[in-house]
């Protein structure tokens, strides 16, 4: 059998150069965008997100929050422990099903427990 060798020429091996682009400061950097004031009465409002913050009713409940978040831990590692058991439980019932369809008689495991 031959082996193909690839063939190679001139053009397909070029080397690129990269240029780096004129870096432009923020100073001289232009923008399209103008940011207007939401009111037009309202110029000493500052432009940026606190204007849409709303003031909480009630402080913000510490204990509460880790109480949720431990809850959610318990809850997430009680669905992986259930899933792994699950996992094991189908892979073992497979095994067994699949020694019944051979023919075999031998089958189901017996434990030797010290009397």
């Amino acid at each position: 059998m031959k082996s193909q060798q690839p063939i190679a020429s001139d053009q397909e091996h070029r080397v690129l150069e990269f240029r780096p682009r004129a870096s432009l400061t923020p100073s001289t950097r232009q923008t399209n965008v103008v940011v207007q004031p939401r009111h037009k009465d309202s110029k000493n409002e500052p432009l940026d997100l606190s204007r849409y913050e709303r003031p909480r009713e009630q402080p913000d409940d510490f204990r509460q929050r880790m109480l949720a978040n431990i809850a959610a831990f318990a809850f997430t590692v009680a669905l992986t422990a259930i899933g792994i058991w699950l996992a094991i439980s189908i892979a073992d019932l497979r095994r067994t099903q699949d020694c019944v369809l051979m023919g075999r008689r031998d089958c189901v495991r017996i434990s030797a427990q010290p009397s």
